[in-house]
């Protein structure tokens, strides 16, 4: 009886170490900015998360102009929107063709890292950087000429 115990005692505090080792581990790294692209054509980006539900957290969507060929691109806040929804977007697994991690030195992951808003750049803009298209709302997503 003892034996046994002692192996449920050992289990136990294994199990215990690599729980605390993995909420640790997703503390310090942190969720990364992901891309989601769904089977209505939309393409979303933001922090996957999973608990308590699937979803995206620091919501972005791409939005297509194809009427303005200066910038036929942007994305916006998702919580900036004209509506006002909150920044969680529940997302239905059913409806998903694929999801990437963006490279965090990407220049989209390097914008929503630095202008999580969206907020216009007070810089002088560089050749082939992204630009402002509309103050608080939308960047350009192709680079300048």
């Amino acid at each position: 009886m003892k034996k046994k115990n002692l192996a449920l005692l050992i289990i136990i505090i294994i199990l215990v170490i690599l729980i605390v080792g993995w909420v640790a581990w997703k503390l310090i790294a942190g969720p990364q900015y992901s891309a989601v692209y769904f089977s209505t054509g939309e393409l979303y980006f933001g922090k996957v998360v999973h608990f308590p539900s699937y979803g995206l957290k620091q919501a972005y969507s791409m939005q297509v102009n194809p009427q303005n060929e200066e910038n036929p691109l942007s994305v916006q806040r998702f919580k900036n929107i004209f509506w006002g929804p909150e920044d969680f977007v529940r997302i239905n697994r059913d409806n998903i063709i694929w999801t990437v991690k963006l490279d965090s030195e990407g220049q989209m992951a390097q914008l929503l890292e630095q202008n999580p808003d969206l907020a216009p750049q007070q810089a002088v803009p560089s050749q082939g950087t992204v630009q402002p298209t509309a103050p608080g709302t939308d960047q350009q997503l192709i680079p300048s000429e």
